[in-house]
């Protein structure tokens, strides 16, 4: 048993080796809380809830870090917009994402730091980087030299020569322009704490570095992250981290974007899709099944028809899952392993797309089993879907996802209450064998969107694909 991972330092895909045998600690680059997350932002979260949950049922110990951002210019910006205090937008919006990641059944991570949590650890690591000859104080800003680290630009493998580097305004006093900020000077109204160089507050990429330090010593195994943050953010963690004597990440790894129109959804190019509004129209579980099947390193393109195309993917197999407890007349409790296909397609760089593809084969001997009226073998088939979903965090029994079919518990009662008396005039027609009013009302119930099926209990409903 080896999971191998591709390590975007290395450009390949290695075999995962922990630094501490039975151990797997994780450090992933959370939200940047400026605004509410769209669905783009919360499939980093999602993919890494894969890998976490993988790296357990493989046997690990996992420490999963993910971080607040909480402090930027683009909450700065927000504040001075809305006329609202800076600390007012990080935590309404830092509760709109933790209600995203919740909703879509993410574990909570190990610890969750907020950047302006760690000021201390900042100072400590700017005052040691300014000790060892790699950083320096200007004008009240603090800047690291990049010509000091000769690793610079490894992970992102550019050349120093053509560095275009990315600053905000006030960042003046440089000794040369593709140096970057740490530390930036305090301005009139913006908030500031304290510091050996005056006051300000700090930079994106040196919040990082601090908490990786703090939450997982000078050495961990796995950085995670979107793979736009490989410029600048990530490669500017590795400088500051490497130069002040931390061996840092074993291993970067990166998930694709969710896309609009071939585009990086974002907010800045008004092509965003809040999760708070998505699942309102579409079930929880159904979204995670759309954002965490696909490959992680992939593109996904968002589109209305990719997401009824996963909704009816689902579905079949959800309806195969409730087949099955109806036969067995209970619940079927999980395999304690998954079949060794699925094992090995997750094994191999999440393959996720591979092992789903386990899933629905496996579903189809389970309906094979159904229609052969071979009960232990379909109760057999649903307890190895169970343990494949569970990984996925795609169990439709598991708690989490309790009355997530309901799309509103009130409309939902209102609505079973309707459709069983009309299908207990159908069961009145098929009695008198009057077939073709029992069709039509069938028909009828499956113009409006409903699922009718027939079982040994009797006809139930289910919402169908939009």
């Amino acid at each position: 048993m080896t999971i191998r991972l591709y390590d975007t330092s290395a450009r390949q895909i290695r075999d995962f080796s922990p630094l501490n045998d039975g151990c797997v600690s994780i450090y992933l680059c959370g939200a940047t809380v400026q605004a509410a997350p769209h669905i783009g932002h919360i499939r980093s979260g999602l993919n890494f809830d894969i890998m976490r949950r993988w790296f357990a049922h493989r046997g690990y110990d996992v420490t999963f870090i993910r971080n607040v951002t909480d402090i930027d210019d683009k909450i700065i910006r927000k504040s001075a917009e809305q006329g609202r205090p800076w600390w007012s937008i990080g935590y309404e919006n830092e509760r709109a994402f933790n209600n995203g990641y919740d909703v879509l059944g993410c574990l909570p991570p190990t610890y969750e730091p907020r950047a302006t949590g760690h000021i201390t650890e900042m100072v400590e690591m700017m005052r040691g980087l300014i000790e060892r000859g790699h950083a320096y104080e200007s004008d009240g800003n603090v800047y690291f030299d990049v010509k000091s680290y000769p690793g610079y630009l490894e992970l992102s493998n550019q050349e120093l020569d053509n560095l275009l580097q990315p600053e905000s305004e006030g960042e003046t006093g440089k000794r040369d322009p593709r140096d970057f900020a740490m530390w930036k000077r305090a301005k009139e109204g913006e908030p500031s704490w304290e510091t050996p160089w005056g006051r300000g507050r700090p930079g994106w990429h040196l919040e990082c570095s601090a908490m990786a330090h703090k939450y997982l010593g000078r050495e961990f195994d796995i950085h995670g992250g979107g793979i736009d943050l490989i410029f600048p953010h990530h490669e500017n963690e590795i400088a500051q981290a490497k130069a002040f004597g931390d061996a840092f990440a074993r291993y970067w790894v990166h998930n694709g974007w969710v896309t609009m129109s071939g585009e990086k959804m974002s907010k800045s190019l008004g092509n965003s899709v809040l999760v708070s509004e998505m699942v309102k129209k579409w079930r929880p579980i159904v979204l995670r099944y759309y954002l965490g099947t696909p490959h992680y390193r992939s593109m996904i393109e968002y589109s209305e028809e990719a997401l009824r195309e996963a909704e009816s993917a689902f579905a079949r197999i959800e309806g195969f899952v409730q087949r099955v407890v109806e036969k067995a007349g209970g619940v079927v409790e999980p395999a304690t392993d998954v079949p060794p296909a699925f094992a090995d397609a997750m094994d191999d760089d999440l393959g996720v797309p591979q092992a789903l593809a386990i899933v629905h084969t496996t579903v189809r001997q389970g309906n094979s089993a159904l229609a052969a009226d071979d009960k232990e073998a379909a109760v057999e088939r649903l307890a190895e879907v169970r343990a494949m979903l569970g990984v996925l965090g795609l169990d439709p029994l598991h708690p989490q996802w309790a009355g997530d079919g309901d799309r509103g518990d009130d409309l939902h009662g209102a609505v079973d209450t309707l459709v069983r008396l009309v299908l207990q005039q159908r069961e009145a027609a098929r009695g008198r064998k009057d077939w073709a009013t029992a069709d039509a009302i069938r028909d009828q119930l499956n113009q409006s969107g409903l699922v009718i099926e027939d079982s040994p209990a009797g006809p139930r409903w289910t919402l169908g694909p939009r």
